[in-house]
């Protein structure tokens, strides 16, 4: 299974993308992609641009990058309680390559935050969406207070529950 990891932020220190790495690494794959947002760094979407400058080449390099998985784990910071501009910008700029931007594929989106909401707004926007973009979510699952939840140091959750919860959800996509 070639699996794509993200976080759904551009910044360096993201708790997402460590959430996100963590994740990937409990699935029963050595074919594990994990991408940088900033990577995909684009100008922001606009029909005009669209129009006379065409779809930016990172935009298609996305798109293809989510078609040569079998698998997608996103974890999505929450900014304000909607996704980042980071993100949201590569959305659309790819969605307008194909509006099934997650091409039929299985996902499974998590989410996190300091606080105890763990980012479960921006979540749920998420996974409601996600079948109009051609997303097979699988499941997801929002860490609450990942300071308290998540050791940096050695690099997983210190929680056992929620450490069970995510290796169930993450086995669901070997099936």
């Amino acid at each position: 299974m070639k699996l794509l990891a993200f976080a759904a932020s551009n910044s360096q220190h993201s708790i997402n993308r460590a959430l996100v790495t963590y994740a990937a690494s409990q699935a029963n794959t050595d074919d594990v992609e994990i991408l940088d947002l900033n990577d995909f760094e684009m100008a922001i979407y606009s029909i005009d641009r669209e129009n006379n400058s065409g779809i930016p080449e990172q935009a298609q390099i996305f798109f293809d990058k989510i078609g040569q998985a079998d698998a997608i784990l996103i974890s999505f910071a929450e900014y304000n309680g909607s996704y980042t501009s980071a993100y949201k910008n590569i959305f659309d700029w790819t969605s307008r390559i194909d509006q099934k931007v997650f091409q039929n594929k299985p996902v499974i989106m998590l989410a996190t935050s300091p606080g105890p909401g763990g980012a479960a707004s921006v979540l749920n926007s998420a996974v409601t969406s996600a079948p109009y973009f051609a997303a097979e979510v699988v499941g997801s699952l929002s860490i609450p207070s990942f300071y308290q939840n998540f050791d940096l140091e050695k690099n997983k959750l210190n929680n056992d529950d929620l450490n069970q919860q995510l290796t169930e959800l993450v086995n669901k996509l070997e099936r």
